[in-house]
């Protein structure tokens, strides 16, 4: 059979899915998952829709997530319901006797695709030509396997929203300055929150190969990757003045990769498992407006009726690539491993593998 006739067929078979009505996808996800049992867990992120996040073993953010993947040492099969760099963290994370699904192949981030490999080795010779070897690079988690790899072999290591200033503070011990990628909002809100003033802040721009000193040119500690979140870059400094505006007394509770400005106006800021964790500890009559994905702040609304939760802004669409992975994909996925014949799979290659281990494990041993 030819590529595009097996592309034609398993495109077909989806499409077959995902005409299934709510209750047979339902009653035959929880019956493929009861005949798998200890054989699969699936994981998932804390953006995933409400819809299928209820059928996660394990649900988390970044952090919490790999942790739970680097201890998963007899599960066969992990399916990971959330984005393309997660299945492939998992992927580093477990042994070549597991096998990691991410059940729809388009569930990409398009903070992670701001930064590849060649444009990250371009950026490296052009930083170490012009500040010596003063640099250590420090990626997010966000980011592809290939980039977790290049800044293992280069000294450094991967973060989180969640361990960022502990990774800053051993970064800055070990060198002068940081190459943060790929999130430059997420680099800058934990540099100042560590206490470092903007115009030791520059921003390497990889289209231009040049750098930029957006707040006043000084010598700089961290250098930026110019890139963002998508969906975090939409709330703006005006959404915090509105929502004070219509609901007087809310407060306002953002996550870091927003831009810096929003996240100055802001009463408080930090990771997803930070957001969750302000919220469940409020007291009732607590209002808040949110600024991170949509499904997290509509799910946080619906388990703490007691408080007032809203979007910062309320015209976000949630991350529309973590919102691929649907119950029909995740039904097929699962009906797929029951036929053994496992579809989706991540595999990373040894070498990167390798690598990007070794940035992850000295991220998790300082954390």
């Amino acid at each position: 059979m030819s590529v595009v006739n097996q592309l034609l067929n398993l495109q077909k078979s989806i499409n077959e899915y995902a005409l299934l009505s709510s209750e047979e996808l339902d009653e035959r996800i929880a019956a493929a998952k009861s005949k798998l049992e200890d054989r699969l867990v699936i994981l998932g992120h804390h953006y995933q829709r409400d819809d299928v996040i209820q059928y996660a073993d394990h649900r988390g953010d970044s952090l919490q997530l790999a942790r739970i993947a680097a201890v998963l040492k007899d599960t066969e099969y992990i399916v990971f319901c959330g984005v393309h760099f997660m299945a492939e963290t998992t992927d580093i994370l477990t042994s070549d006797r597991q096998t990691v699904i991410l059940p729809d192949m388009n569930a990409g981030c398009s903070m992670a695709d701001m930064a590849d490999d060649q444009e990250v080795e371009e950026c490296w010779e052009f930083v170490t030509k012009r500040f010596g070897d003063s640099i250590i690079p420090v990626t997010y988690v966000n980011s592809t396997a290939a980039i977790k790899a290049f800044v293992g072999k280069h000294g450094g290591l991967t973060i989180t929203s969640s361990n960022a200033e502990k990774v800053f503070a051993h970064a800055l011990q070990a060198k002068q300055r940081i190459l943060f990628l790929p999130d430059q909002h997420l680099g800058r809100n934990t540099g100042v929150k560590f206490g470092i003033p903007l115009n030791e802040m520059c921003v390497y721009d990889p289209k231009e190969m040049e750098i930029e000193y957006p707040h006043g040119e000084g010598d700089p500690r961290i250098i930026l990757w110019k890139g963002h979140c998508s969906v975090h870059m939409k709330f703006e400094p005006r959404h915090v003045h509105e929502v004070r505006s219509k609901y007087p007394g809310i407060r306002v509770l953002v996550h870091p990769e927003c831009m810096y400005e929003t996240v100055q106006l802001a009463d408080e800021h930090g990771s997803t498992d930070f957001i969750i964790k302000t919220v469940r500890k409020a007291p009732a009559g607590t209002k808040w407006a949110i600024g991170t994905e949509h499904n997290l702040v509509n799910r946080l609304a619906q388990e703490h009726p007691e408080q007032l939760i809203v979007s910062l802004n309320e015209m976000v669409c949630p991350c529309l690539t973590m919102n691929r992975i649907d119950r029909p994909h995740l039904l097929w996925s699962l009906e797929n491993l029951l036929a053994g014949s496992p579809r989706n799979v991540i595999r990373v290659d040894s070498a990167t593998t390798e690598w990007a281990r070794v940035a992850i494990d000295r991220m998790l041993h300082i954390s």
